[in-house]
């Protein structure tokens, strides 16, 4: 790394970058508007961003049916928590500090939404059952009082071509499968597929 080419201040950062228009700073509110909950209401995936004590940070997905996290009366966001690998890095996160990101995604929308506000975590039993798919009530949820919120431009799906199929190629041996069958010593094509065929089985068996 050459630090004569490493950007240290703001200023730094504004003459490589540009400033934001005005109308763009003006984007950014402290409650859910109409065309937010939209997006709230058609996402089926939201990435959280949580922060441990030492200040690293965590990104986790969460996903269900579109419309799955909640708007209560007061705005803020209510989202279920489902079975999962049991590690809850983004949860005790919450318990150290409560301070939240989510990125909300809508299939062939350009545009996502980004929402900062602190967290908490609840098991109100009532809500719980109202969160129930394929007959199973959430476990938990995360219940977000947002402290800012805006839509964010969709020059990133663009340049990714996220939902644009013919740019997703052809190989459909499962990434996370190779990495998985790694941690269990040589790597082989056997392993690979064993690993894809036992996740395929418990994504089957402990999805809710």
């Amino acid at each position: 790394m050459q630090p004569e080419y490493q950007i240290k201040t703001e200023a730094e950062l504004e003459a490589r970058l540009g400033t934001p228009m005005e109308f763009v700073r003006a984007k950014i509110q402290t409650r859910i508007d109409d065309a937010m909950r939209q997006f709230v209401e058609r996402s089926p995936l939201v990435l959280v961003s949580t922060m441990d004590s030492d200040g690293l940070l965590d990104v986790s997905p969460k996903g269900d049916p579109a419309g799955f996290i909640q708007i209560t009366s007061e705005g803020d966001l209510l989202i279920p928590e489902r079975p999962g690998n049991r590690l809850a890095m983004g949860f005790r996160n919450i318990l150290a500090n409560g301070r939240i990101g989510l990125l909300f995604v809508v299939p062939n929308q350009r545009e996502t939404l980004r929402v900062k506000g602190i967290a908490t975590l609840h098991t109100d039993p009532d809500l719980l059952e109202g969160m129930t798919v394929n007959g199973k009530p959430a476990l938990m949820y995360t219940r977000v009082k947002v402290s800012a919120c805006f839509v964010h431009c969709g020059k990133a799906m663009i340049r990714s071509k996220l939902w644009q199929p013919d740019s997703w190629g052809d190989n459909k041996v499962s990434l996370g499968a190779r990495a998985f069958a790694a941690l269990g010593g040589e790597l082989t094509s056997e392993r690979v597929q064993e690993t894809e065929r036992r996740l395929d089985q418990s994504y089957k068996d402990a999805l809710y």
